[in-house]
């Protein structure tokens, strides 16, 4: 672990002292570096399509990332498939995040099964994130990306799948799309530290993606998400200024371009000269 990085106690301690934890998403070293020097305590790996995206490309993406932060906690986000089909198999794959991208711990998504992956991943000595609520990797079987927990049942589920990920190692947990009550509830009730995204502000923290707050995605947004800045429409209109000036040769101007000695210049013409009384 690099000098000056947020451990997990440090984490532990935030909570216990009603400090709120911040984290957002991060997909490459300049990202990491911005939300480093804004004073973020966590980066966590992500994707707009989590299904698809392979282990090989989040270990890459995590890799940019771990060497672009010093004190940030970097989670790297188990995709599909790494640890859905045993502990040996979600062993391994954490393993690899941690020896072959530098991440700090990893984040997996559910309980139940997850459960028993948790348990054999903490006990190989890598730290890990629980994910409840909403799971966009599971996504299709909870009807959509809809509010999870929303009847007494299913907010008490929730609860038990909490304490379980907690007893079972996480050092904490993500709680997405989850109404504010339920989500208070379990903050109430673990020891470890809760990351929310649209689960209200009793949560020990709160996590958006990094396109988002910066409004850099488009079109409609979650009821969570909150834009801090419109960077798409600044990017669009500087782009489209550089195109347009490229084609109209505005760009570049005397002021973004290299000149040479003088004597070096004539020396340099005088070759010409000579090479094209050569070639006659």
């Amino acid at each position: 672990m690099k000098p000056g990085k947020l451990t997990l106690l440090e984490l532990a301690d935030l909570k216990s002292r009603g400090e709120k934890i911040v984290m957002v998403t991060a997909y490459d070293a300049p990202g990491a570096r911005f939300a480093e020097q804004a004073g973020v305590d966590m980066v966590v790996l992500g994707h707009d399509g989590t299904v698809p995206v392979t282990m090989d490309e989040m270990l890459f993406l995590t890799r940019a990332v771990s060497g672009a932060v010093e004190r940030p906690l970097v989670v790297g986000d188990m995709p599909f498939g790494s640890y859905h089909v045993s502990d040996e198999d979600a062993v391994r794959n954490a393993i690899r995040f941690v020896k072959e991208a530098d991440a700090d711990v990893v984040k997996l998504e559910g309980a139940g099964p997850s459960l028993s992956r948790v348990r054999s991943i903490a006990s190989a000595g890598i730290g890990v994130m629980g994910h409840i609520g909403l799971t966009p990797q599971s996504e299709t079987i909870l009807g959509g990306f809809k509010t999870q927990g929303r009847t007494a049942a299913k907010a008490q589920q929730l609860l038990s799948d909490a304490l379980a990920l907690e007893a079972a190692g996480c050092f904490a947990i993500v709680l997405e799309a989850v109404p504010v009550p339920v989500a208070a509830r379990i903050t109430e009730s673990l020891t470890v530290p809760t990351i929310g995204i649209g689960a209200g502000p009793e949560c020990d923290g709160q996590v958006l993606v990094y396109h988002d707050l910066l409004g850099l995605t488009e079109g409609r947004a979650p009821r969570f998400v909150k834009r801090y800045a419109n960077l798409a429409e600044e990017i669009r209109g500087a782009l489209t200024t550089y195109a347009a000036e490229v084609r109209s040769g505005a760009y570049p101007a005397p002021e973004h371009t290299y000149a040479m000695p003088e004597d070096e210049l004539e020396l340099f013409s005088a070759k010409r000269v000579q090479e094209t009384h050569s070639d006659g």
